[in-house]
């Protein structure tokens, strides 16, 4: 196999002396030379500092080409994977509107979020806005409402903007300030900075009815087959 290529060995070597990658070199060529004969050529060639600095520059720049395009390729084969999932599932949202399914939904968040000490108010809290925004909404769609019924207490950590938080919840779940509990602020976390600057503390949510609360908690059970 090498005498095939041995007409190339004094060039070859030449261009790796002045620092060529073994691609480089094949290009240059224009012959597809095995990297194993590269390596037999190439094992007593005495490379300049110089040009072996260059060699690693371009091999560490071929590397991070290489990793940028690994990131992209997985990133659409994520995507496309998530896509998938997506149809899959999306029929399940007209489901909602099913006013059995919606109860069966609620109490289920309400067990896995809510109280289980409290009795004859619904008791939910949560950090995620998402959570609670679903929560509201499941809350309405199964039940006649007395938005009077409604109090809140947010939770927060001792470096936040209390006033911006009860904003951010008060909008969110369309229950007037006025309606809120004091602010409860964690006295663990004096003098120490939040992390997540994301952080909208915990929102509690209270809605009077003893009727709500042991409704749901009985959906769950009969489920459970208790």
């Amino acid at each position: 196999m090498i005498s095939r290529y041995i007409c190339y060995k004094e060039k070859a070597t030449a261009m790796r002396q002045n620092g060529m990658t073994y691609v480089e070199i094949r290009e240059s060529l224009g012959v597809k030379i095995p990297k194993s004969t590269f390596t037999n050529w190439f094992k007593d060639v005495c490379i300049p500092e110089k040009q072996k600095r260059l060699m690693a520059e371009k091999m560490a720049i071929k590397l991070n080409n290489s990793r940028q395009l690994a990131l992209v390729a997985n990133k659409r084969k994520r995507e496309s994977y998530l896509l998938d999932i997506h149809k899959r599932v999306v029929h399940l949202k007209a489901l909602i509107d099913n006013i059995d399914v919606a109860k069966i939904s609620l109490a289920m968040l309400y067990v896995a979020e809510g109280s289980k000490s409290t009795r004859g108010t619904v008791d939910f809290g949560n950090s995620d806005p998402n959570i609670i925004r679903l929560f509201m909404e499941l809350l309405k769609k199964c039940y006649p409402i007395d938005q009077k019924k409604f109090r809140l207490v947010v939770q927060c950590r001792a470096d936040q903007d209390i006033l911006f938080l009860e904003d951010f919840w008060s909008k969110l779940t369309k229950i007037s300030i006025s309606q809120f509990y004091k602010t409860s602020v964690d006295p663990r976390t004096i003098g120490k900075p939040s992390r997540k600057l994301d952080y909208k503390g915990v929102c509690r949510i209270y809605y009077f009815s003893a009727d709500v609360d042991l409704e749901l908690k009985e959906i769950f059970k009969i489920i459970m087959g208790r």
